[in-house]
């Protein structure tokens, strides 16, 4: 009968101890099944991603040099223009199509015959300095093809293509150029040096 008693008192001892195991597991588990399910080993990085890809836009508007509004509700936003140590200057942004039709950049490339090669483009754009009473064209490669984004036909409404383009650099204490573009208003931006 001891044994029985003993082997009794086990069983019911082992069956607490599973159910009071199971509790702290389910009552803590249901909770960090809600709270943590970005923490487990397969989800930890896409959270992540996902954190910093929400952190990395929110930060973007913040880094706007200018933005200009130009013809059939074409939007440019200048994000960075960046003075390079091998002497040039990288302007980069993005092109948004908020009107309701497709857009073709066939007049951005401006009127000189020499750039028609880079067809649909920026090729157009200038960075003007006033206060030197210079004017910078996009640079080009040996075949007479613009250094910048090409190949801007069919841009649907309410899409957002990114742009560069490449220019001879200004004098290091010209810090403020103005960016030109064919029928599109100018705007200021203000050039920094490259990082590292």
């Amino acid at each position: 009968m001891r044994y029985g008693r003993n082997s009794a008192a086990a069983v019911a001892l082992a069956a607490v101890t599973a159910v009071a195991v199971a509790g702290c597991g389910g009552g803590g588990g249901g909770k960090k099944a809600d709270d943590k399910p970005s923490s487990g080993p397969g989800r930890s990085a896409s959270a992540s991603a996902t954190a910093d890809a929400g952190a990395t836009p929110s930060a973007s508007p913040t880094t706007v040099l200018a933005q200009l509004k130009g013809e059939r509700d074409m939007v440019i936003t200048i994000t960075s223009a960046v003075r390079d140590s091998g002497g040039f200057v990288t302007v980069e942004g993005t092109i948004d199509n908020e009107g309701s039709n497709s857009f073709d950049a066939t007049y951005w490339n401006g009127p000189e015959v020499a750039l028609q090669k880079s067809g649909a483009s920026v090729a157009g754009a200038v960075l003007v300095d006033e206060a030197g009473k210079k004017r910078y064209y996009v640079l080009r490669d040996t075949d007479g093809r613009c250094l910048c984004t090409m190949g801007l036909v069919g841009i649907r409404p309410k899409e957002t293509r990114p742009f560069f383009a490449q220019f001879p650099a200004p004098p290091q204490a010209t810090t403020e150029v103005e960016f030109d573009l064919p029928t599109m208003p100018p705007a200021k931006i203000t050039i920094s040096d490259a990082k590292g």
